[in-house]
């Protein structure tokens, strides 16, 4: 039994799949989910890469709108090469960002050529 289900997935369903990208590269783990509680929406997936058994492992902050759902693989593709994720705005996993900040919000959505929408 699949435990993605179209059109509709479960937040612990995705928790902990891999990321990968276009040509198959594995990108890291998704590690969490933000939800704007004022629309419901998923604002972010908070994504785990680099290191090794979790040490050294570097946290970003991906646009929902930037990944899509394999269905098929059952993980999330994120159409973006190593370097650019490498060069993307993250942070330590004990030290997180306010991802609520109007300021982070427009510095991810730029790195990843994406239109911020509009969030109270």
């Amino acid at each position: 039994m699949t435990k993605y289900n179209k059109p509709l997935l479960s937040s612990s369903s995705i928790e902990g799949d891999s990321v990968k990208n276009a040509q198959g590269e594995d990108l890291g783990t998704i590690q969490d989910l933000m939800i704007n509680t004022e629309t419901g929406d998923i604002q972010y997936a908070v994504m785990s890469f680099g290191g090794f058994l979790g040490m050294g492992d570097k946290y970003f902050a991906v646009p929902w709108e930037a990944l899509a759902v394999d269905f098929e693989n059952e993980c999330m593709i994120l159409n973006v090469d190593k370097d650019k994720l490498e060069n993307a705005p993250g942070f330590d996993k004990d030290n997180w960002p306010n991802l609520a900040d109007a300021t982070f919000r427009r510095t991810v959505y730029d790195h990843y050529g994406l239109e911020q929408r509009i969030v109270s």
